[in-house]
């Protein structure tokens, strides 16, 4: 299994639409082979945070795929709206992982 690391920035009073965003393009992404799921992670001032979203998929294969067929662009595209900057995006193997099936929305 393989992650897409995102670091974010988000702008002032941004943060129900970052969680709008981040919505559409799950949808998006469900519609990939291999995307196997994300978590966001915030962190300093709650009305402009820091924000690391981790994506989770079934290989390097399945990442690179989405690439080539613009997922990766119309989600970029997506989240500079409600953010500072451009996001910088890395990719990472998963080493290990033990997750319960859940799916949460943080209330703003």
């Amino acid at each position: 299994m393989h992650a897409r690391v995102w670091q974010l920035h988000l702008r002032s009073g941004k943060v129900q639409d970052f969680q709008d965003t981040l919505s559409s393009v799950v949808e998006l992404a469900r519609q990939q082979g291999g995307y196997r799921g994300v978590f966001a992670l915030a962190s300093g001032k709650s009305e402009s945070p820091e924000v690391t979203l981790v994506a989770l998929w079934e290989s390097l294969l399945a990442i690179r795929a989405s690439e080539n067929n613009l997922f990766l662009t119309q989600a970029i595209s997506r989240f500079l709206a409600c953010c500072e900057g451009l996001p910088h995006i890395t990719e990472q193997e998963v080493l290990a992982s033990d997750f319960i099936g859940t799916s949460a929305r943080a209330k703003a």
